[in-house]
């Protein structure tokens, strides 16, 4: 190894044996499969995985991994919001992560809970330290790397969390700001076409949750798979830059992302955030809540006003 991979390493805090470094750098936003799986022994490195499929964890999961759930652990049991400072601190400390702790993160389609998960520590200031496996769930499967089903036991830390970072978050009145022609701050919706123009309220199978269809005035549609390969990874750096500034957005200005709940725009938030470094914060209340208000704007190409009529 040279010296300067050892410098590199020792200033990261993420030299922990020879193969930390190999095949892709745990300083990235993005870890392979291969430098996961040969740093699953790695007391240094914990997984998390983070599924919209709650139940595929019991059924085989990444060796190793612990499960967050995102209906009970990434949220607030008692109001609509991420998970208390005090709920999650504890939740992490009880699994082992610790002040040098590498976080990586996985799940399901194409990492759409995972990178909602790595919003959500963002907001409590481990976002450095938090890596999605890239590919995710479907890629360690489609390469026959190793499930398990059982649960590892881990010895209980004492991490102290950050209070919450407004600078990663958007709320409604942030919004209603942009909608209202007030700042000069880029609007995404990540939504199908259909939800973005009014055809729809909601994806085939999703239980309809706003009584307006539409978009946010101003917002430009791109939808959250453009940026994801046939395998689940994300793609390249270029193309994504690519495919955001023919939208208009190319870092110059801030940015929001939105979609239904806060999910599928969480995943457009780390790519813009962590694989490009735009100024970028992620709008979790979302069309439930914006498509729900009384008095705001709202765009609606297709026409329909109320229930799709």
């Amino acid at each position: 190894m040279s010296k300067t991979k050892l410098i590199v390493s020792a200033l990261t805090g993420l030299f922990f044996s020879t193969v930390s470094l190999t095949a892709a750098s745990a300083s990235d936003a993005l870890v392979t499969a291969d430098w996961l799986k040969q740093n699953l022994e790695n007391p240094k490195v914990k997984v998390f995985e983070v599924s919209v499929d709650t139940g595929v964890y019991e059924r085989g999961h990444i060796p190793g991994a612990a499960n967050l759930n995102w209906h009970t652990d990434l949220v607030d049991k008692q109001r609509r919001d991420i998970a208390s400072r005090e709920n999650f601190q504890s939740l992490l400390q009880k699994a082992g992560v610790g002040d040098d702790t590498t976080i990586v993160l996985y799940g399901d389609n194409n990492n759409w809970f995972a990178a909602w998960g790595a919003w959500v520590f963002e907001t409590y200031g481990l976002g450095d330290r938090v890596k999605i496996l890239d590919g995710g769930r479907k890629l360690w499967e489609a390469e026959g790397l190793p499930l398990d089903t059982a649960t590892k036991g881990t010895k209980e830390t004492k991490l102290t969390l950050a209070e919450q970072n407004p600078e990663v978050r958007a709320r409604f009145l942030d919004v209603v700001a942009v909608a209202e022609g007030k700042h000069n701050i880029k609007l995404i919706d990540i939504r199908s076409s259909d939800e973005y123009s009014g055809k729809i309220f909601a994806p085939d199978g999703v239980k309809e949750l706003s009584v307006r269809a539409g978009h946010i005035p101003g917002a430009v549609n791109v939808p959250w798979g453009t940026i994801v390969n046939k395998d689940g990874t994300f793609k390249s750096a270029d193309e994504i830059k690519k495919i955001y500034a023919e939208k208009g957005i190319d870092g110059s200005a801030p940015i929001i992302t939105y979609c239904r709940i806060g999910e599928r725009s969480s995943h457009t938030w780390f790519a813009l955030k962590k694989i490009l470094g735009y100024d970028v914060r992620n709008y979790d209340g979302s069309w439930t809540e914006y498509g729900n208000a009384v008095g705001v704007p709202i765009a609606n190409p297709t026409g329909t006003v109320w229930t799709g009529k």
